[in-house]
Order: structure tokens, then sequence, then C-alpha cells
């Protein structure tokens, strides 16, 4: 068997090495596969060569499991997203969601082969009609999980562009310039004035529009560093 753990990030702000670590916590001899793009581009080259790569294992017998830390970092949108799900469920292939068990290829399997026993009589035609309405609901489950993972990211992309607009509109100025000190004396890592910037634009208690829990996700960084930036800012 081969494990593979798929991370992607579409934005530089995004921390990638969130979602590596509880892949590697789940499956810590996991081939880690990590997918990096930023601007108009889309193209994912290391997805498409990982899909031949399992196509080939595949066809020699090897069990091969993906795992993702959520169903968002599979595909760009809901489409995409179910179409590769089938796809990789009809070669074999186990696909593991962290956040997301329930459609994992496991479960999705057990389901369909949860089916009720036919009796051999004219009640079979009744029976065969529960059956495939059990696989339509199974399939419909894995629909609505990418479709759901598409609104969320979709509505944080909304918030996100209605903060700038708001922080443009009021002709803000965001942030401190790269090199300065912080209010302790000591230079700021290039890092933390990036996070800075980010929260102060977009941060509802500052310039922007987002909740705490939508601009930490946007910022990428843990509860405490996100508090603490946060009280810095404030402090000045």
């Amino acid at each position: 068997m081969i494990i593979y753990g798929y991370a992607r990030i579409s934005t530089m702000k995004q921390n990638i090495g969130r979602q590596i670590d509880n892949i590697k916590r789940e499956y810590p001899d996991a081939v880690i596969i990590t997918e990096e793009y930023t601007g108009t581009t889309t193209d994912r080259p290391k997805w498409n060569k990982l899909i031949e790569h399992v196509k080939q294992e595949v066809s020699k017998g090897t069990e091969i499991t993906i795992a993702f830390d959520e169903v968002s970092r599979m595909s760009r949108n809901a489409a995409e997203g179910f179409e590769n799900y089938k796809m990789l469920y009809n070669m074999g292939v186990r696909l593991v969601f962290l956040k997301e068990r329930h459609i994992d290829t496991d479960n999705f399997r057990q389901a369909l082969q949860s089916k009720v026993a036919m009796t051999g009589t004219d009640i079979d035609c009744i029976l065969h009609g529960v059956n495939e309405y059990l696989m339509i609901l199974a399939k419909r489950q894995i629909e609505i999980a990418f479709e759901t993972a598409q609104a969320e990211v979709d509505y944080l992309h909304q918030r996100t562009s209605e903060g700038v607009r708001k922080a443009q509109a009021a002709g803000k100025q965001i942030g401190r310039k790269a090199g300065t000190t912080a209010g302790n004396g000591f230079r700021e890592t290039k890092k933390a004035l990036q996070a800075k910037e980010i929260i102060q634009k977009h941060s509802k208690d500052f310039s922007g529009t987002l909740s705490d829990v939508e601009c930490m996700k946007l910022v990428g960084l843990a509860r405490n560093t996100y508090y603490k930036y946060k009280r810095e800012l404030k402090a000045r």
C-alpha cells in the first residue's frame, strides 16, 4: 500500500504547513505532495502528475490511499471535485478527508454494498428501487460536501474583497513599513509584519469586515499568535 497526502494553497497568505501536520498526524508515513499557486494561475501540475502515477500503480495492483486535510483541498470547485472523486473511487483508490470523514470512500463503498437482500418474489421490484434510492442518497452526500466547501471559500473571498474595498475607500494606511520596530523596540520579522497588515486590513476590529475566525483562517495563524498580534496592533 502507498499512502499519499495532498496539500494545496491558492494564495501565499495561506498556511500549507497546517495541512501537512494534520495529514502526518494521521498518516506518519504518507508521501506528501504540495501544490501552491497564486493569481490567475490555476494549473495543478503536481496533482495531474500524481493522478497519472496512481493510475500506473493501480494497474499493477498496488493499493493507494490519498489523504486530504479537508475536501476543499482536492479541487477548485464542486463539479471538479465530484468528478475527481468518482474517477478515483472507480479506480479503487481510497480517499480520506480528515475534516469530513463521513465522505471517505470507505464509507461510500460500504453504503453501496449495504443493499437490501432480494427475496425472489414480486416484492423484489420494490426492494430494487430502495437500493437505487440508497445509492442516490450516498452520491448526493458527496456532492453536498463539495458544494458546501466551495460555498465557504466563495463566501470568504467575497468578505475579503469587501474588506479591501472598504479600506481603500477610507484611504487608510494599512500596517507598517517593513523593517520598522514594534512597540517593544525589537524589529519584527517580515512574516509578522505581513500577518499584521492582513489583520489590520480585514479584521472588523480595525478596517475590515471579517470576524476573528474568518480573519484567522485568511492569515493562516494559530489562535494564540493571532490574538497576540491583535493585542499589539490595538496597543499602538
